[in-house]
């Protein structure tokens, strides 16, 4: 007679400022029994499991913290993925690619075999395109692999755009969407407040361009701006992340943009998704202009490109380690 599951347990893969910060606000919210670190720098992963651990003791979370392996860590609930090189100031995402690519196909194959029930978060970037490939290495449903894709930036909007119209973020419904990085956009036309549509409400500002542009501009390089200033972002991704993962594991069917595969457009991308226990629930539907339309498509044209080149240059890493096999044998 099998076992009732008695604990929900999240897996940080990377333990560095933005896993650190996850693996905290997870804590403190008790949104899981068990929180897993894993990081192969051990001295660091134990300092961290370490601090972190004395921040349960205060009796208000009753979620536990421990170091484990890439093993333990592909039997968990949820899966999330903050690994990666890091950003360097003014350095754009994709051109982390190549070195995050081996580090997820290193992941994966310590993984092995993942729990097929678990759902898998991408936080790191470039984080549509890792999406993609995080698909085929893990070999989870599609429905049961996505990222933190532009939930962050639209957060942002959300804020940018309450202190223009004078009323709380949550009451703003707004979406950034496309890639998380330069080609994403802002999906003006099905902008609200409360039923109100945007343009309503602030009408000076919504028709002006300018308007428009300085709000793109200052969501897109947020990020950017505070990895000069900083080095890093870690708040505000980590609290995302952590609410994605309390999404999931309440099965609150909470709709937000979030990167997943669009069978469509041939790539992973944000758009509007149901979010619950088995990852993306359904697609919601969107009424895009046809600018932001024409928008949406550039960029995925633009990740196409970037993974057909990823591919060829795996498939060319590939073949040199095989052909280095055979050249030891000789």
């Amino acid at each position: 007679m099998n076992q009732p599951k008695l604990k929900t347990t999240i897996a940080v893969l990377g333990c560095g400022d933005v896993g650190a910060t996850l693996a905290y606000t997870l804590i403190l919210q008790s949104i899981c029994s068990e929180v897993i670190l894993v990081d192969p720098k051990t001295t660091l992963l134990e300092g961290q499991v370490r601090d972190l651990s004395d921040a349960t003791y205060r009796g208000g979370s009753g979620t536990k913290i421990r170091a484990g392996t890439h093993k333990d860590a592909g039997q968990a609930d949820i899966i999330v993925i903050t690994a990666g090189a890091k950003q360097k100031p003014g350095e754009s995402r994709l051109s982390l690619l190549s070195r995050n690519l081996h580090i997820l196909s290193s992941i994966f194959g310590s993984m092995a075999p993942i729990s097929e029930h678990a759902i898998l978060l991408l936080v790191a970037n470039p984080v549509d395109i890792l999406t993609y490939f995080a698909r085929k290495m893990s070999g989870l449903p599609e429905s049961q692999v996505l990222g933190t894709g532009t939930s962050l930036d639209s957060a942002r909007l959300r804020g940018i755009l309450a202190q223009k119209a004078e009323v709380a973020p949550n009451s703003v419904d707004a979406f950034v969407l496309g890639e998380h990085g330069e080609s994403q956009f802002i999906a003006w036309s099905s902008a609200t407040i409360g039923t109100t549509p945007l343009r309503l409400v602030i009408p000076s500002h919504f028709s002006s361009s300018t308007f428009k542009s300085e709000i793109a501009a200052h969501t897109r390089g947020a990020a950017g701006a505070i990895i000069a200033a900083k080095g890093c972002t870690s708040y505000g991704i980590g609290n995302i992340a952590a609410s994605i993962c309390k999404y999931i594991l309440y099965d609150s069917r909470t709709v937000r943009p979030l990167s997943f595969y669009q069978p469509d457009l041939g790539c992973c991308l944000s758009m509007p998704a149901v979010i619950g226990r088995r990852g993306i629930v359904k697609a919601m539907p969107i009424e895009l202009s046809e600018t932001e339309r024409q928008e949406l498509e550039s960029c995925a044209r633009g990740l196409r490109m970037v993974i057909e080149g990823a591919e060829k240059e795996l498939s060319a890493d590939k073949e040199l380690e095989k052909a280095l096999e055979v050249d030891k044998g000789t």
